[in-house]
């Protein structure tokens, strides 16, 4: 889909390093399977890492004593640290290479991982949980800039969609373990749990992860990156693509980082194993991610994200039902709608990039966990102050945002299509 037919302005400048499509990879071909497996587990360490609290966070409310919006900070740290650091991990990345980045982050990340069980209090919890994030933050914007580099665009939405549904699969995982590991033992373990599954992802990772074959290093210079950061935030697409991450990602931090409390209350009064498995929702992001090529084929990137804010809009109005059957049936809309959504805003962020894509990828990241601490905060404190309608408010608001941004560039599209033809 060409910039104009999604409301963009041209795209900046041209990347001489990128090679031609035919010789880049593609499904069947040598290596494809090799490289998705290797960046799918890469997307397994990482959100497993990245929200192996999430679950858990009625118990650790209950070992420090806090309130909700307290214990929320091990997850808003977490992905507040990647927030702030995924930009100059980029930079480092664009300079000495996307897989030598993600192998040093992953070794960084999973590291802490094996140390954060030992905190022995929530402020030294929740700084160990701020250093995972950054640590993390060398992961995605590196994965979806080597993708776009080694895979041919054609295949490029459904390779980053399996990307995307590792961090699914990790996400999922990580919660649903934690569950049951910490019903039996406590939090602490079931963390410890999370984090020697993921030394186990990282050195597979490394192992299989291709070299890159069209990976040409950039400059480290300050003023270089600002130049590259300025021309991408002064590109509308990229703007409003990086607007609607964070507004998705919004809706979904702060969903999952409250459903727990509320399984925990009167009417449900769930054990934190059952809990847990709740998470098993995260297969349909799975599926809805991997898929999302295909739904941009039928409906075009705009209707796409029209689909998934609508989903995801539907599944929170139904979760406000009292019947634990219709929560769970939100919770899948919701998460369905999520990452159909991550995965079409996140792949044509690297479409549209046509130099620096980790850099243009990395300010993608960063809105999108802006929008995930944000999310697991704000929406912590609308339950402390409203119960789950609080946090379904939230959630509301968001959508409309990425209607509204969406509606936005479809009526920019339509303008420029004009000025095209009356300059024509």
């Amino acid at each position: 889909m060409s910039p104009a037919s999604t409301g963009a302005s041209t795209v900046v400048g041209a990347d001489v390093s990128v090679p031609a499509a035919d010789s880049r990879v593609s499904p069947g071909g040598p290596g494809y399977r090799r490289m998705s497996f290797a960046l799918f587990l890469a997307g397994v360490a990482t959100f497993a890492l990245l929200y192996s609290t999430q679950a858990l966070l009625p118990l650790i409310s209950g070992e420090f004593g806090v309130a909700a919006s307290d214990a929320s900070w091990t997850v808003a740290a977490a992905t507040g640290g990647l927030a702030l650091f995924v930009l100059p991990m980029s930079a480092l990345s664009e300079r000495f290479g996307r897989r030598a980045v993600m192998t040093a982050s992953l070794a960084v990340a999973v590291t802490l991982g094996l140390l954060v069980p030992l905190a022995p209090s929530l402020g030294v919890l929740i700084a160990l949980r701020a250093l995972q994030g950054a640590a993390l933050a060398g992961l995605p914007a590196s994965a979806t800039a080597y993708l776009a580099e080694e895979v041919s665009p054609k295949a490029l939405v459904t390779a980053i969609g399996l990307f995307v549904a590792g961090n699914s699969v990790g996400g999922m995982s990580g919660r649903v373990i934690t569950g049951w590991v910490a019903q039996e033992w406590g939090w602490r373990v079931a963390v410890g749990v999370i984090g020697v599954i993921a030394v186990a992802c990282a050195v597979a990772f490394r192992l299989l992860l291709p070299a890159p074959q069209h990976f040409r290093a950039g400059s480290l210079r300050p003023r270089v990156l600002a130049r590259t950061v300025r021309d991408h935030l002064s590109n509308p697409l990229l703007c409003r693509l990086y607007a609607i991450g964070a507004l998705f990602m919004t809706v979904f931090g702060g969903v999952y980082t409250v459903i727990g409390y509320r399984l925990t209350e009167a009417p449900f009064s769930l054990p934190q194993g059952i809990i847990g498995s709740i998470f098993l929702v995260y297969l349909v992001g799975t599926v809805s991610a991997s898929t999302a090529g295909r739904l941009v084929g039928r409906l075009g990137r705009r209707g796409a994200l029209y689909a998934g804010g609508g989903t995801t809009a539907a599944g929170l109005l139904l979760s406000l039902a009292g019947s634990l059957p219709l929560v769970l049936l939100g919770l899948v809309l919701i998460t369905a709608g999520f990452f159909a959504g991550h995965a079409v805003a996140s792949s044509a962020v690297s479409k549209t990039a046509t130099h620096g894509r980790a850099q243009a990828s990395a300010l993608y990241q960063s809105a999108y966990y802006i929008g995930s601490s944000a999310g697991s905060t704000v929406g912590a404190i609308a339950f402390h102050a409203g119960g789950w309608a609080g946090t379904v408010g939230v959630g509301l608001l968001a959508v409309l945002g990425v209607v509204t941004i969406t509606v936005f560039g479809t009526r920019a599209a339509r303008l420029q299509r004009r000025q095209l033809a009356t300059a024509a």
